[in-house]
């Protein structure tokens, strides 16, 4: 059957696709060419999702992602006959488009991560990629949240699917982690990021934190700010090298530097355990990504704390974040309330100047 997954990110769901892979391969052999293709949005994530399928030494695989030569990626595929190909989109449609890699013999196609491929652009490569398949395969898609986007993609190339959800379909943080809002204007940001620093560093030494940042300026912004505090602090953004990106998360994950600033590039499926802290410098586009960033702690039922530095300018997003917190039982603090109601009178006075009505 094919097959939808929603559950959140951590829940063990890459061990869940890959098995039933191996499974294939063992009962019907080693043929030439493909026979499973997974689909990832990050670079970070199909390496991660390799690092999984290595570790059983049960069968060749290989890694296409972009932001890295093209040249060992294609002799990888020429040489190892790969039983299971991990690919970002964009590299894979660019193999299948120059017809480096034949996508004919694929009868097991794994969709991870679909709703972070859909937000990224991914949906025309996704689709070109999925039409070089054979029709008679088996389809397997997971996906952190349940948008109409994903239906709509699970309804056009899923057959009478299942559909199985961890933990429910609607947008819920994970329970294990503590969530802070600090309601603080713009220009305090950086103080009061220094003060939960010096916080985290005073109750535990080296703890792995995780520090998000809307662009790439503010990115490098704030760990050269960090840096010059004298706090041990790496970054990673769209902008650098895949040598550089896996350095910086090498250092992370042994700790050698314990705070890592990042864009949205690392929110969806970076898989580095004991991640304490979560601080949202800026808060997110929407509340997805929300509970993405902050799902980078907490995992495998270990506990973690968020922080979430709030300013005027974000006050829009103030009713969507209480929901959150109130599903997932957290406190909601009177500034937050007072906040999003000040932005519906502020929503409902631009409505009646629109429409003309007193």
């Amino acid at each position: 059957r094919d097959m939808v997954g929603v559950a959140q990110t951590g829940s063990g769901k890459t061990l869940c696709y890959v098995l039933p892979a191996f499974v294939r391969i063992a009962r019907e052999g080693v043929q030439r060419g493909p026979k499973c293709v997974v689909l990832a949005p990050t670079r970070e994530l199909a390496q991660q999702i390799q690092s999984v399928v290595r570790r059983y030494q049960f069968v060749s695989s290989v890694c296409l992602y972009g932001g890295a030569s093209r040249m060992p990626q294609m002799q990888a595929l020429r040489n190892n006959n790969p039983q299971i190909i991990i690919a970002t989109p964009g590299r894979m449609n660019d193999f299948v488009e120059s017809s480096v890699v034949d996508l004919r013999t694929v009868d097991y196609l794994v969709l991870d991560e679909a709703d972070r491929m859909l937000d990224m652009g991914f949906e025309p490569q996704i689709r070109r990629i999925i039409d070089q398949m054979p029709k008679e395969r088996q389809t397997v898609m997971w996906s952190a949240t349940w948008p109409k986007e994903v239906k709509a993609l699970a309804a056009h190339y899923m057959r009478d699917y299942i559909q199985i959800n961890v933990g429910g379909n609607e947008l819920v943080a994970n329970k294990n982690i503590e969530q802070i809002v600090e309601i603080c204007e713009d220009f305090d940001k950086k103080a009061k990021l220094i003060e939960v620093l010096h916080r985290i560093k005073g109750e535990s030494k080296d703890s792995k934190t995780l520090i998000f940042a809307r662009t790439k300026q503010s990115v490098d912004y704030l760990t050269n700010g960090l840096q010059s505090k004298g706090f041990r602090a790496v970054s990673i953004h769209g902008d650098k090298s895949q040598a550089v990106r896996d350095r910086v998360l090498s250092d992370f994950r042994s700790n050698r530097i314990p705070i890592l600033v990042a864009t949205d590039v690392a929110a969806r499926g970076l898989d580095v355990d004991d991640i304490k802290y979560v601080i949202n410098y800026d808060y997110p586009n929407t509340g997805e990504d929300y509970v993405h960033r902050i799902g980078r702690t907490g995992r495998r039922d270990k506990k973690g704390t968020a922080f979430t530095f709030l300013s005027q300018n974000e006050a829009k997003q103030a009713n969507e974040l209480i929901e959150i917190l109130r599903e997932s039982n957290q406190t909601v603090s009177p500034q937050l309330l007072e906040m999003a109601e000040m932005s519906r009178n502020t929503k409902d006075v631009h409505k009646r100047r629109r429409f003309g009505t007193p």
